[in-house]
């Protein structure tokens, strides 16, 4: 399972979701959007969003942190 959360370094939502996912011992990239223009474009063409966090598992694109669908969606994977 492949997870990617784009994130910046003062989104609480950020931190909560990568707190979620180190709690479920679940390894992520995290990719921060202010370093980088192309990772902003990346992140936007993924998920049609221009807010974070957006979180990429193996694919299916959960745009914030949604608990609830992250945990549906990490459990099928």
């Amino acid at each position: 399972m492949k997870v990617t959360v784009y994130s910046t370094p003062t989104c609480p939502y950020c931190k909560l979701a990568k707190a979620f996912l180190d709690e479920k011992r679940i390894p992520y990239t995290d990719v921060d959007v202010t370093q980088d223009k192309k990772l902003v474009e990346e992140m936007i063409n993924k998920s049609g969003q221009m807010g974070v966090p957006v979180i990429d598992v193996d694919g299916t694109i959960i745009v914030g942190f949604d608990r609830k669908k992250l945990e549906k969606t990490l459990g099928r994977a």
